[in-house]
């Protein structure tokens, strides 16, 4: 099964589904979000939103570990998310895709791991699935030309607030590329269940100080109002073209990782 993980301005991919199932599940974490079961050119999908149908849960109160196990537990070997992020570079202009490579994580309250009472160290040479990250760009024939970037680095804090200049300046000397709320640990909780996860990173807006205007929600809405649509097709196609049987090092993720 395919999951698909929506951001924000991402709340419903199911218009062209007829048979649609509804599920919340319960978890040795607590509930999911909802989930919306259906069918993608015979392929079977388990799509949710990650702040809920009415974005009602802000980045810091989402619970990954019950989503991602939920998920799972469903038998999702392989996610594409979708995350509303910020640009730290000019270059990235608002209404790029960019399909992430790498992160940086400074979220401080989130329950990262599954692992709380086992030594499990998990890799993440690669943090995110080259395999899928690879189908995804494969059909960037979908998207505007020149709107899909095929590589960038996420930094991600814990919100709800927007980062500060200074912390802008900072991350772009990391090495940052784009800034976000809710990518993490969502990855790094699917690595640890094996499942096969890449992000597709839609810009809203350039970072503080790099953005001449205040920064506010109703910038996610309004890129969302113009590039939602080629965001849908994108996920929609990469679907149609991904193999229901494939081997990936991502499904032996702790091989090796216990002590």
């Amino acid at each position: 099964m395919i999951g698909i993980i929506g951001g924000s301005g991402v709340y419903d991919i199911t218009k062209k589904a007829q048979k649609i199932e509804k599920k919340v599940i319960q978890t040795p974490y607590g509930k999911s979000s909802e989930i919306s079961l259906f069918e993608i050119d015979g392929k079977k999908i388990a799509f949710m939103p990650r702040h809920s149908g009415d974005h009602s849960l802000p980045p810091h109160k989402i619970n990954y570990r019950a989503n991602i196990w939920g998920l799972g537990h469903l038998g999702v070997n392989q996610i594409i998310a979708t995350n509303a992020v910020g640009s730290l570079k000019r270059k990235i202009h608002p209404g790029s895709l960019v399909v992430v490579d790498d992160f940086i994580d400074f979220t401080s309250k989130r329950e990262k791991t599954f692992y709380d009472d086992k030594v499990v160290h998990v890799d993440v040479s690669h943090p995110y699935c080259n395999r899928l990250r690879n189908q995804i760009i494969a059909n960037k024939n979908t998207v505007s030309k020149g709107n899909l970037l095929d590589k960038g680095i996420y930094v991600c804090c814990d919100g709800p607030r927007f980062e500060s200049p200074a912390e802008i300046k900072m991350f772009q000397k990391l090495g940052g590329d784009l800034v976000g709320m809710t990518g993490l640990p969502e990855a790094i909780l699917a690595r640890e269940k094996e499942i096969c996860y890449s992000s597709i990173c839609i810009v809203s807006n350039y970072g503080a100080s790099i953005s001449p205007n205040k920064l506010t929600m109703d910038e996610v809405f309004e890129i969302m109002e113009v590039k939602g649509t080629e965001l849908t097709n994108l996920i929609y196609k990469t679907i149609e073209s991904m193999d229901e049987q494939f081997d990936c090092k991502c499904l032996n993720a702790l091989k090796g990782a216990s002590v």
